[in-house]
């Protein structure tokens, strides 16, 4: 049997547009990608999950996806895709790629078929097309809410309406649609045939909808049971190609029916949002570690822990804040941040992450401690919260901004004039300023990263060949304190009180800030074996 590299697999995201530029025209691109893989290989990470990078109006950063089956020209062509996925994979790298199934653009042919095709007709079936309410139907089909803000759906020149859970560019699929079903069962062999190792699946809960479902006290578009169909559709074909895999976009507050995405054949594994929403709290994040190893065990599948992606708030900026929980609906931008905490806090928070038994995601910028930008100027922003929340949300463009490459200002060897402005300040966090300190967040996740290689993988001592998921045993400690043992032989210790806590005996593989002798500062935590 391949191996099942996604159990204990540390996988980098890799936001396009953001990543590097090679053509100078200020956007990311393959060819950027391309120049880049040495510093990805040499970080340590084991696998790349690509933000969509298919054509698209970018009506939502790339997730309006106009055609499945190649690469938005700003990106490169598709033969750069497959030439990337192979150079990837000959750097010791693995590659997920982003499929959207909840909605398209309303670019793609299918929808301007729909359009001209009129109600009634197979083509409009592949969305949800409905008459509206009221006097001449001049009322949505029912209240539903965008995601994004504002209604949920949108009323078209014959007077239908078509739902989008997001913005209006983005129709919804019908996933009742016996051509939607066939349709990315294609997509996904697409990409396999090429090469493509795992596949993350865009709001992976939504799929099935009931408009006319009488209120349960769960979201009618939300985790309805159909959607388990869908997957197990997806694994089936999944399983056809030893070694690929599916992660999926899950965000849950019920963990048990999270996990029901997880049995052996619907997906392998899923974002444990959870722990990314959880705040710097040491009851809270004890609780959310031991409520996911209890979950994802009766169903046999690896837990994954992640601080950061393309829609939250940086955890450097996060940490740094009184409240350092997070909540998607509310961001809390241009709240008081305490940098110097903020960092501290995150450089524990890696190592904690790093430590547990599982796979983890690190979001690019995360290992070069990028705060949040916050104060982008208004006109640039490009995030649809924005625009639809009437500009009282920001949105999520402060967390994409380009990553700094070298140089003392911007774009800091990103490429041409970047998309988003980057901070002047960013000359002390970029890869050539922190390559050349020991003391960085880059060389701290360098570190982690072979140490976690090296020490943390059991490679069948007692956990399955390879799949780093030995027990975890929670050692004495004071309640402002984490520490726990991994079946490896390896020990994290966590320190969020407010004093200094003595380490237990052993040698100190590495710690995220000075120690003080054997005692641990506060908001430190070390690795000892």
């Amino acid at each position: 049997m391949p191996e099942a590299w996604w159990r204990d697999a540390v996988i980098y995201q890799v936001y396009p547009r953001s990543f590097a530029d090679g053509n100078g025209d200020g956007v990311g691109d393959l060819a950027g990608l391309r120049d880049r893989l040495p510093y990805l290989a040499g970080l340590g990470v084991d696998a790349l999950w690509l933000n969509p990078w298919y054509p698209s109006p970018m009506a939502d950063g790339g997730y309006d996806v106009a055609d499945y089956r190649d690469v938005a020209p700003e990106f490169g062509t598709l033969a750069e895709a497959e030439a990337f996925i192979a150079e990837a994979h000959a750097a010791g790298l693995r590659i997920i790629l982003d499929v959207v199934p909840n909605h398209a653009s309303d670019q793609t042919a299918w929808f301007r078929e729909a359009l001209a095709a009129g109600p009634g007709s197979p083509e409009r079936e592949r969305f949800w097309f409905r008459p509206g309410r009221g006097d001449g139907g001049a009322e949505p089909p029912n209240d539903w809410r965008s995601i994004f803000g504002g209604p949920a759906w949108t009323r078209v020149p014959d007077g239908e309406w078509y739902l989008h859970l997001f913005a209006p560019e983005q129709p919804d699929f019908n996933w009742n649609s016996p051509d939607v079903v066939r349709e990315f069962h294609d997509v996904l062999r697409f990409w396999y045939d090429r090469g493509v190792d795992g596949i993350r699946i865009d709001s992976a809960a939504l799929l099935v909808k009931d408009p006319d479902a009488e209120p349960d006290g769960r979201d009618p578009y939300t985790d309805r049971d159909g959607v388990h169909d869908v997957y197990r559709g997806w694994r089936a074909i999944t399983d056809g190609y030893p070694g690929r895999m599916l992660v999926g976009e899950v965000w849950l507050p019920d963990q048990e029916r999270f996990a029901r995405y997880l049995r052996p054949d619907e997906m392998h594994t899923a974002f444990n949002f959870d722990f990314l929403n959880c705040a710097w709290d040491p009851h809270a994040l004890r609780k959310v570690i031991e409520t996911t190893l209890a979950t994802h065990g009766p169903v046999g599948a690896p837990p994954t822990w992640v601080l950061a992606n393309h829609d939250v708030v940086r955890p450097v900026t996060r940490y740094g804040r009184a409240d350092t929980s997070f909540d998607l609906q509310d961001r809390r931008l241009g709240a008081p941040t305490d940098r110097a905490l903020g960092v501290r806090r995150a450089r524990a928070a890696a190592l904690l992450a790093l430590a547990l038994p599982g796979s983890a995601y690190v979001y690019q910028g995360e290992e070069l401690g990028l705060p949040e930008v916050e104060n982008l100027p208004d006109d640039l922003r490009q995030d649809p919260i924005w625009h639809r929340s009437g500009r009282t949300d920001p949105g999520r463009d402060g967390c994409r901004v380009p990553l700094p490459w070298s140089g003392d200002a911007p774009p800091f060897g990103f490429g041409g004039d970047p998309w988003l402005p980057q901070p002047p300040d960013w000359k002390t966090l970029t890869v050539e300023a922190q390559d050349a300190d020991p003391g960085s967040m880059l060389a701290l996740y360098r570190s982690a990263l072979a140490l976690r290689r090296d020490h943390l993988r059991l490679d069948g001592a007692g956990g399955g060949a390879g799949t780093g998921e030995g027990a975890l045993a929670w050692l004495p400690a004071p309640e402002d304190v984490l520490a726990f043992t991994r079946e490896a032989g390896v020990t994290c210790v966590v320190n969020l009180g407010d004093g200094s806590f003595p380490l237990p005996a052993g040698e100190v593989l590495l710690a995220s800030g000075p120690l003080a002798g054997r005692d641990l500062p506060p908001d430190t935590a070390a690795w000892l074996r």
